[in-house]
């Protein structure tokens, strides 16, 4: 496929001058190209049938997001509001047929209409309401996330069996997500290029006053467009969801980012009237491409986030220098030049073909690397506990001699499925993984599983799935733990709050769970506030800030990590370790320090350096074929002023 179909003022008709098309003209295209090459030259991994399909099934969700979020861009609109619209549609779906006993049909139908019921309260305040768009969708990315919150309570909902098997495979080997992709493009194709609706697209987004002048009813015509963003919004919601087994309400957060990225560097304008659906898949596939590619090659996963913001921008940039050196862009209505298109995406397979089939001989006979290989996909390297997990993995994979990947799946789960996935198709000997939610995780696991490949889970458990062990602390019983702890500080006598974690990760619930079970025992205790802080210092700062002006006289708090409870201490300044009482969760370094200074009571601490030892520990076990234990336990600790000097973490 190509960007976009363009007027060329070249007139050569010789293969150079095709080239030279393919080239300048088709800049995406041509940036999808060298990518392909390119991973195919650098990891023998990726020109692999069942890696080439992966790409495609890490492409479906941000394509479809993204085939509707070009026919706002194409009338000069944006809506950054399609990863919540996906993630609250998936909610109602599995919340009406699971909770409610909704017939599945109806259920579907409820999702898309949620959708369409999303994208014109969007349009309707763009419209009538003369909100600029930027500001409309960002509210209703705010609002729509908040529902699928509310309606799920936090907590991930089990998907319909009957809609799940949108995540499956057909013949045992062609996903369904990219049926999907496909399916939704070739819609979104015809709309732009047949309809009435999207010639009105190109008009608003080329000039709209010269639209309303020349009557077309602007107005009506974005409650339409900003409908059908919502109504794609919402089958990729059911897909991604499909895929996870489960309706996350924090799923797809994000993706707004990537959907408007992949439409840009399909070669649609910011400022409207120019872009394709075809483009759209491009972009689409070459951020799949980059993120595939790139895990394959082990490279970090803080670099990759610099990668494919570098690459981003040099794909616009080709497109600008396409655009300066006399291309001119066609609307997908245009008619003309089919033709010299078909020729344009024949010589691109031609060329494609051919670079690729020469690169493969470059692995054909390597050897395999001595060392064994092992994956590690955490769930976030932006919270110290998991980089001490990671730290603890690496000083024993490189004591045993083992090759360790270690991906960081940003506290999303689909992007986690993802680089399972990755794992899976590169054959490596085990996996460990740290699921970002352990129902997620599971259709993961179990393809792991299918291809022999043994499966550590690590922290959380994986439901619905088999793994060969599980290192974990409990956080249950650490979370009665911290209770306790503050109990006894305060005499069975109290208020406090408590500064939650991520809303809808397991986490989270397990030690809320934990802490809520503990209090039982003390009811002197009186919780005057929960609030969720997201596990981050900067927000635990300023939740435990706001809670302060309506409860100055709070004298204990519980957090479900040292990363708020460092934010809550400050917050409390000259309060902490005096009259108030703060007990944190993990220990972590920094948690450990206030610990010493006094001004964290204490912190249940994990030992997470212990955790990624043992992980790996069992990881070569099991890929040597000996017995694991299916539970390895690492107590959980309270480490106070007392015992602070002998705890080592």
């Amino acid at each position: 496929m190509a960007t976009d179909t363009l007027k060329s003022t070249s007139s050569a008709d010789s293969a150079t001058g095709g080239l030279r098309r393919l080239l300048l003209d088709n800049g995406a295209l041509t940036a999808l190209i060298v990518l392909v090459v390119a991973m195919s030259a650098l990891s023998g991994d990726f020109l692999t049938t069942d890696n080439l399909l992966n790409v495609g099934v890490q492409a479906a969700v941000t394509a479809v997001l993204a085939f509707g979020v070009t026919f706002v861009i194409v009338s000069a609109g944006i809506d950054l509001s399609v990863g919540s619209v996906a993630a609250l549609s998936a909610t109602v779906l599995a919340w009406s047929a699971t909770s409610h006993g909704v017939p599945v049909l109806i259920a579907v139908l409820l999702a898309v209409v949620t959708g369409i019921a999303a994208g014109l309260v969007n349009g309707f305040l763009i419209a009538y309401g003369k909100l600029p768009p930027f500001i409309a969708t960002l509210a209703m990315l705010s609002v729509a996330r908040g529902l699928s919150l509310v309606i799920s309570e936090g907590s991930p909902i089990a998907f319909p069996d009957s809609v799940s098997h949108l995540g499956d495979t057909l013949g045992g080997w062609l996903p369904v997500p990219v049926l999907v992709m496909v399916v939704m493009g070739l819609l979104a194709a015809f709309v732009l290029a047949r309809t009435y609706i999207g010639r009105s697209m190109y008009a608003i987004g080329g000039n709209e006053e010269a639209a309303r002048l020349s009557g077309l009813r602007v107005k009506k015509q974005k409650l339409a467009i900003y409908a059908l963003s919502g109504v794609f919004a919402a089958v990729a919601g059911v897909v991604l969801a499909a895929r996870l087994s489960s309706a996350q309400p924090q799923a797809a957060d994000g993706y707004e980012l990537d959907a408007i990225a992949a439409v840009v560097i399909g070669g649609a304008s910011l400022a409207g009237g120019t872009g394709k659906a075809s483009g759209t898949l491009i972009g689409a596939l070459i951020l799949a491409v980059l993120r595939n590619g790139l895990n394959l090659l082990n490279v970090s996963a803080f670099w990759q986030q610099v990668v494919i913001g570098v690459v981003i921008a040099l794909a616009v940039l080709l497109d600008t220098l396409r655009r300066k050196a006399g291309a001119t862009p066609v609307t997908g209505a245009s008619q003309g030049g089919k033709g010299r298109q078909a020729a344009t995406y024949g010589l691109a397979a031609v060329v494609t073909v051919a670079i690729v089939g020469a690169t493969s001989f470059l692995h054909n006979g390597s050897s395999s690397t001595a060392n064994p290989k092992v994956g590690l996909s955490l769930s976030t390297l932006n919270n110290p506990f998991f980089v001490q997990i990671r730290s603890g993995a690496q000083a024993e994979a490189e004591k045993l001699g083992l090759d360790l990947t270690v991906t960081d799946a940003q506290n999303d789960a689909s992007q986690q499925a993802n680089q399972l996935q990755n794992f899976t198709s590169s054959n490596l000997g085990a996996i460990i993984v740290n699921p970002v939610d352990s129902d997620a995780a599971s259709n993961s696991v179990k393809a792991a599983d299918k291809a022999k490949i043994p499966v550590i889970a690590v922290d959380r458990g994986v439901n619905k799935a088999s793994v060969d062990a599980l290192v974990a602390s409990d956080n249950v019983a650490g979370g009665e733990l911290a209770a306790r702890s503050i109990g006894e500080k305060l005499g069975g006598k109290g208020r406090i709050v408590i500064l939650q974690g991520q809303a809808g990760t397991s986490a989270a619930r397990e030690r809320a769970e934990g802490f809520a079970q503990g209090l039982k025992a003390y009811p002197g205790i009186q919780v005057v506030a929960q609030q969720p802080a997201d596990f981050d210092r900067t927000k635990g700062l300023d939740v435990m800030s706001n809670l302060l002006q309506a409860h100055p006289d709070v004298q204990g708090v519980i957090a479900a990590n040292d990363e708020m409870a460092l934010g809550a201490i400050k917050a409390l300044g000259s309060k902490a370790g005096t009259s108030v009482s703060v007990v944190g969760f993990d220990g972590t370094p920094d948690g450990l320090n206030a610990v010493k200074n006094g001004t964290l009571y204490a912190s249940v601490a994990q030992q997470p350096s212990q955790l990624g030892k043992i992980a790996v520990d069992n990881a070569l076990k099991a890929l040597e074929g000996k017995k694991v234990e299916e539970t390895i336990k690492v107590p959980v600790k309270v480490v106070t002023k007392e015992n602070v000097a002998g705890f080592t973490g």
